[in-house]
């Protein structure tokens, strides 16, 4: 389609029936796709760690990697499809997020698996921004939300197939590949997608975009790599002093990126954050919330998984299935939280989501200590489940809850701040997890054999699960500061301002 075709959200389109429903058949196949790709990885984590040798810094830069690239392209993939057009950035996001599969796929060393997963963030936070915004010039008004509906809950399947997905196609070992058919899926995927959306998805562009504020993407992406490289490599180099001046310097450059925006704010009004959002009381709270939220995230999902595949020395597909039931659950409590409970009890269903997920962490950590590493699926199931329902409680509704009192000019800007921001708090944790599980094990004696090992795990796991229980007993009292009741936001996420293309808020960020 020629760039004259294009059509802005000032007149959205609507494409021939079954055209339209073939587009949306495409958009939310990619954003499934890196749903399962976020979530996929951790289970085959010690898969990789023996194929490739990879150390235990490069394990948590697999993971966080992706996250940190996906946060700091977030808010400027949005922009280029509102100024570029969002078919134009969704294909050339694909087609990134294809190759880099395969680039994962095909890695031959640690570092080439690292690149690729940068790569691989870097692409998907050209194409998700695309799809909200996609569909909503593409269905009218009337039929949206059905169609987010439809949406939820792709999203909640991505979060379910992920793990199971994973352990089943490291298990299968299909061609002696082992491990490597979890990033290999994504290629038919990718190439169907990229013909299919070339042909049925309609271009449109924003009626009066923002301009790319790169510096700021820099300034923001060096502060964050100079946080969380040190964490990460810190262990490995036993601390050493330039780390710690690389973690205390990322505060001047933080410092340096907001006085920046102050300044762009100024010049052409088009920063890479509103600043001006953190004057709303609740927003500015909601961000705490879900920057901590992802830190909290981070943590458990790679910790989880060590402790049941290296500690306790269970295969991919044992591990993916215990967690099957936390997955249901968190599902489950999404969709009632949303529906039933929050417009009933507004914010005390988010503070009771969180007491909840403490209960479930304080639990595990009793089973934990209790059976050592004789413990089984189904015990771990109760505390899973309880984890689960407080987890559900709190993803669905906290994006609501967060934007009830923005302006709606600024709801596009607000929304990609608050995905970005769960992205940042994931990488984050997955940095932290060097200090609060592998410290642990790095006091005791290396294990000799595999009881004293699954011993030295299980202490690990009970220390990082005490950090994740304190985290969140601070987000309860941060929610505090959340509207009583939130107000119901704009249905789709358009806004005023040309922004719609960073509208991702639907999507749980920290699934990732």
């Amino acid at each position: 389609m020629s760039s004259h075709d294009a059509v802005t959200d000032a007149a959205p389109t609507v494409t021939s029936d079954k055209r339209r429903w073939i587009a949306l058949a495409i958009v939310m196949t990619a954003a499934f796709m890196d749903l399962v790709d976020a979530t996929i990885v951790n289970i085959a984590i010690p898969s990789i760690e023996r194929d490739l040798g990879a150390s235990f810094g490069a394990i948590q830069w697999i993971t966080a990697g992706y996250a940190l690239a996906f946060a700091a392209g977030l808010i400027t993939g949005g922009r280029l499809g509102d100024i570029y057009g969002r078919k134009r950035l969704f294909l050339l996001g694909t087609a990134g997020f294809t190759l880099a599969s395969a680039l994962c796929g095909f890695a031959a060393n640690p570092e080439m698996l690292v690149a690729s997963r940068l790569l691989q963030g870097a692409a998907a936070a050209m194409m998700v921004p695309q799809v909200l915004s996609i569909i909503h010039v593409t269905f009218p008004a009337h039929e949206r939300g059905k169609v987010f509906g439809m949406f939820g809950a792709i999203i909640g399947l991505g979060a379910v197939s992920g793990p199971l997905l994973g352990a089943l196609l490291t298990q299968w070992n299909i061609a002696g590949l082992e491990w490597r058919p979890i990033f290999l899926i994504n290629l038919p995927v990718g190439i169907a997608g990229l013909l299919l959306g070339r042909k049925f998805i309609t271009e449109s562009k924003a009626p009066k975009a923002l301009r790319l504020d790169m510096i700021g993407v820099l300034l923001v992406t060096g502060a964050l790599l100079m946080l969380i490289y040190p964490l990460t490599r810190g262990r490995e180099l036993d601390w050493p002093l330039w780390g710690h001046l690389m973690m205390a310097g990322s505060l001047v450059v933080f410092g340096a990126f907001v006085a920046y925006e102050k300044y762009k704010t100024a010049k052409d009004g088009s920063p890479l954050v509103e600043l001006s959002l953190f004057k709303v009381k609740s927003f500015a709270a909601g961000i705490a919330v879900q920057l901590t939220f992802g830190v909290v995230m981070g943590i458990f999902f790679l910790v989880w998984t060590l402790y049941m595949q290296v500690g306790l020395g269970w295969t991919p597909l044992k591990a993916g299935l215990t967690g099957v039931p936390f997955s249901i659950a968190v599902s489950v409590a999404a969709g009632m939280s949303v529906q039933k409970l929050v417009p009933r009890f507004g914010r005390m269903v988010l503070q009771a989501g969180a007491l909840t997920m403490v209960a479930g962490v304080l639990l595990y950590l009793f089973e934990a200590g209790r059976y050592g590493s004789g413990i089984t699926s189904w015990q771990m199931i109760p505390p899973l489940v309880v984890m689960g329902l407080g987890m559900g409680l709190i993803v669905a509704p906290l994006t609501d809850a967060v934007l009830s009192d923005v302006p709606k000019e600024h709801a596009g800007s607000a929304s990609g701040l608050i995905n970005t921001t769960g992205q940042m708090g994931n990488a984050l944790g997955l940095g932290l997890v060097s200090v609060v599980f592998f410290g642990v094990i790095d006091e005791k004696p290396r294990p000799q054999s595999p009881a004293e090992a699954g011993a030295a795990f299980t202490d690990a796991f009970q220390n990082a699960m005490g950090w994740v229980a304190g985290v969140l007993a601070v987000i309860f009292l941060v929610m505090f500061a959340l509207p009583t009741k939130p107000k119901q936001h704009l249905e789709g996420g358009g806004d005023d301002d040309g922004d719609a293309g960073v509208v991702v808020g639907k999507e749980p960020a920290l699934t990732h």
